[in-house]
């Protein structure tokens, strides 16, 4: 994974091999986990809700990886790349959804509510547009106490026609807060496609009504994300609140349990001829003198980092009956 604990850009600078070959192992390990993730919940290891992120690996990999250590990141329920993304072990994560002590919130949280503070990670939520007021309310902190931080804010196309999306919005820019939102439009709310449930359909354009500057991007493409962002986190920080969006689809159902009627198979097949890792894999080999081997190694890290994980998870402690009524309450 990416190394986190410093800057790996200054503004205005595309990233070097090093972080491209940093960032394939990265959406790799994302969608590993994720191919996993389907196959335990299948074998009754995961129970609960569960949103992978298929198809959607260039978003945080992408945006992740253009910010800077003190930027803070809150996204919805749809979680787990952006966990990995912002330096959470792996091993955590599956232990996580497993129930166990060892995972990221000791087995309380599971798949919808992972979040390191400490990695100025704050949080998967699980209602719909919910996190946006509280992404204003971080962002009004840190402008509060002179910090040069942006929040970085993801949420899907469906929170756009909630009340929590307006409020937040407005409330950015009466107080011009330092706050890049990213909407990861992949379509679909739930199993309603966007020009079924948005009467406006280019999601971008409701930034418009709160003065709000605007950009939509191929979500597909990490390149094309990490510069969007990069640029436009600079531009939060001098100039206030800006509103990205990037046009992704997810290759699954909105959650493991979706039956997927609502969409051809044909339709589906169109999209994964843009696989995000497939277009960074190609990028790769043309670019940067890279080989097929070099990656396929990579690849192969990746599958070994899950395995492993997956091994500890199976191995860690259950959390103890005792504990049954600890964290509910802030000491």
């Amino acid at each position: 994974m990416v190394n986190r604990t410093k800057s790996k850009r200054v503004a205005g600078e595309l990233m070097d091999k090093d972080t491209m070959l940093d960032l394939y192992h990265e959406m790799v390990l994302v969608r590993r986990l994720e191919e996993a993730f389907e196959t335990l919940y299948q074998e009754g290891k995961i129970g609960g809700f569960l949103h992978l992120y298929i198809g959607q690996e260039a978003v945080g990999s992408g945006v992740i990886g253009a910010r800077q250590p003190q930027d803070r990141v809150i996204t919805a329920y749809r979680d787990h790349g952006i966990a990995i993304s912002c330096g959470i072990d792996p091993k955590s994560i599956v232990a996580e959804l497993f129930g166990k002590e060892a995972g990221t919130s000791k087995g309380r949280g599971g798949s919808m509510h992972l979040g390191n503070t400490d990695l100025n990670f704050w949080g998967g939520h699980a209602i719909v547009g919910a996190h946006m007021p509280l992404a204003t309310g971080m962002a009004m902190a840190d402008k509060y106490r002179g910090s040069d931080a942006v929040t970085i804010c993801l949420f899907g196309d469906g929170a756009t026609n909630g009340g929590y999306f307006h409020e937040a919005l407005n409330l950015s820019m009466v107080w011009d807060l330092p706050i890049l939102w990213v909407c990861e439009n992949n379509q679909y709310g739930m199993g309603t496609a966007v020009e079924r449930a948005s009467a406006v359909t280019e999601i971008r354009q409701k930034a418009e009504g709160y003065g709000m500057p605007n950009e939509r991007v191929d979500g597909m493409d990490i390149l094309k994300v990490y510069e969007a962002t990069s640029k436009n986190l600079d531009l939060v920080r001098k100039n206030g609140p800006f509103f990205l969006e990037l046009m992704t689809y997810r290759f699954r159902g909105h959650s493991i349990g979706d039956p997927e009627r609502y969409r051809e198979k044909e339709e589906i097949d169109m999209w994964r001829k843009d696989d995000p890792i497939g277009i960074f894999r190609k990028h790769l080999l043309s670019t940067n003198g890279l080989t097929d081997a070099v990656l396929d190694n990579i690849e192969a890290k990746a599958q070994s980092e899950i395995e492993e994980a997956i091994k500890f998870a199976e191995a860690s402690a259950d959390p103890s009956l005792d504990s049954l009524f600890d964290y509910v309450y802030v000491d």
